[in-house]
């Protein structure tokens, strides 16, 4: 008959330091993509038919010609609104010009997909067999996860 396995107790303090570990882990995960700069939004710059610009001698500063609030397609209503947070025309059409790309990309889907389909699987497969150890082990005795 095999001896029956009893797991070591843990601390408090290896509790606390192991949630601590994880969470800093999760943290990681969650924001290493925003400090490496490869989550960032994807911009792309639009101009209406008619508006163009030249940058200016400090290379910050654009110089808009043909531009209107009509060509970026903003009624007075909205030309207000730009008003009351601060923007000129041509401050508003930095912000209205660079729209949000949302392309996405399919194998990084399916990769994700991939992977994540792949550790729950792992997960069940060594989850059954401890889950038949366990059981072995409290009912006939045995540990190899077959009774008999």
């Amino acid at each position: 008959m095999a001896k029956v396995y009893i797991p070591p107790k843990q601390s408090v303090a290896g509790q606390l330091f192991d949630v601590a570990f994880l969470l800093a882990l999760v943290f990681a995960a969650l924001f290493l993509p925003l400090w490496l700069k490869i989550a960032v939004p994807s911009r792309v710059e639009k101009l209406p038919e008619g508006v163009t610009y030249t940058m200016a001698a400090d290379g910050t500063t654009k110089q808009w010609s043909g531009l209107t609030w009509e060509k970026l397609g903003q009624n007075p209503t909205m030309q207000a609104q730009w008003g009351k947070l601060g923007y000129t025309m041509e401050s508003a059409a930095d912000i209205i010009t660079q729209q949000f790309d949302y392309t996405i990309d399919t194998a990084g889907v399916v990769i994700t997909g991939l992977v994540i389909i792949g550790f729950f699987v792992f997960l069940i497969v060594m989850s059954d067999r401890e889950y038949r150890q366990v059981i072995a082990e409290k009912f006939d005795g045995s540990t190899d996860g077959r009774s008999g």
